[in-house]
């Protein structure tokens, strides 16, 4: 075993350790993220085609799998249903056979299966995806192929240069008040310019997933630089700020709800929006409101002119 092998097993154990114990203390927003996090390595090792890696093929399905159950027991904590669920106990009888991944050759044992790593949807198809599964008790999306092209959060462009006499505008994301903020697995926000149509004015860009969760607050604290000067956005236009978070029980990520700010609320300092209920609509026609729960987005608006 090479020393790039072993250390990867040690932190593969580490990480499977600290969820197993943030489960049975009954820190459960923790264990789910820490089983979140394990589950992609494991997904993205169990699907790696790069020569060098020292796991046969039947070893990378074994990782798979274990990511599967990993999934399942994040989604048995967020269900509110007893019958059926993945176990804790469960859950524990894989640590042996991470750590000895390299030797273990008995029958895998629960029936899973891997899963492809995770889809993320273009607005509007995870409204229609879950329905599906709901009619069909999640078999329509559980097994379905790797259809929808993965994406890291993260895409987060830098400041225009400046022009004279125009403005640039920088928007700080602060936080976003929801009542099941801790539940959130993965959350991240899309931020697009768009004009009364809903066609793109400037490039989409995601943030980075949110930097922590607290009581019903999502925190991200990151800067998103407007890809346009304020005075070349079309007249009606608005920008869109998409929460999203990812659906273990699903295996895709799902918007969850949406804001935007017009082009008269553009002005330097502090400033709270409205959340809507999904699906987002662009056009600004059909809107309802999330809550009525004084929870909302928090922004800070920064102007830069010449």
């Amino acid at each position: 075993m090479s020393e790039v092998t072993r250390s990867l097993l040690q932190r593969w154990g580490a990480s499977f350790r600290r969820g197993a114990d943030f489960d049975s203390w009954g820190q459960l927003v923790e264990a789910i993220d820490e089983y979140q996090i394990l589950a992609r390595h494991l997904q993205k090792e169990a699907q790696s085609q790069h020569n060098n890696s020292e796991f046969t093929e039947e070893q990378k399905k074994t990782i798979g799998k274990i990511a599967t159950c990993l999934e399942l027991r994040s989604a048995a904590l967020q269900s509110t249903q007893s019958q059926e669920e993945f176990k804790l106990e469960d859950l524990k009888k894989l640590e042996p056979i991470l750590k000895n991944i390299l030797t273990y050759n008995k029958e895998f044992p629960f029936d899973v299966q891997p899963v492809p790593l995770r889809r993320i949807l273009a607005p509007g198809e995870e409204e229609n995806l879950e329905f599906e599964e709901d009619e069909e008790e999640g078999g329509a999306g559980a097994g379905s192929p790797d259809s929808f092209p993965a994406r890291v959060p993260g895409t987060l462009l830098p400041r225009l240069p400046s022009e004279p006499g125009m403005t640039l505008l920088t928007i700080r994301i602060e936080k976003i008040g929801l009542k099941d903020a801790g539940q959130c697995i993965d959350p991240y926000i899309t931020v697009s310019v768009k004009d009364l149509n809903g066609i793109d004015l400037t490039p989409v860009q995601d943030t980075p997933v949110a930097s922590r969760k607290e009581d019903t607050y999502v925190h991200f604290n990151v800067d998103i630089e407007l890809q346009k000067h304020v005075e070349k956005l079309t007249k009606g236009a608005a920008i869109f700020f998409e929460f999203k978070h990812y659906k273990p029980k699903k295996r895709f990520t799902s918007t969850k709800c949406f804001a935007f700010m017009e082009m008269d609320e553009i002005k330097p300092g502090p400033i709270v929006i409205e959340l809507y209920k999904k699906p987002t609509d662009f056009k600004r026609k059909k809107l309802q409101l999330l809550t009525k729960k004084p929870l909302y987005l928090h922004l800070y608006q920064t102007l830069h002119k010449e």
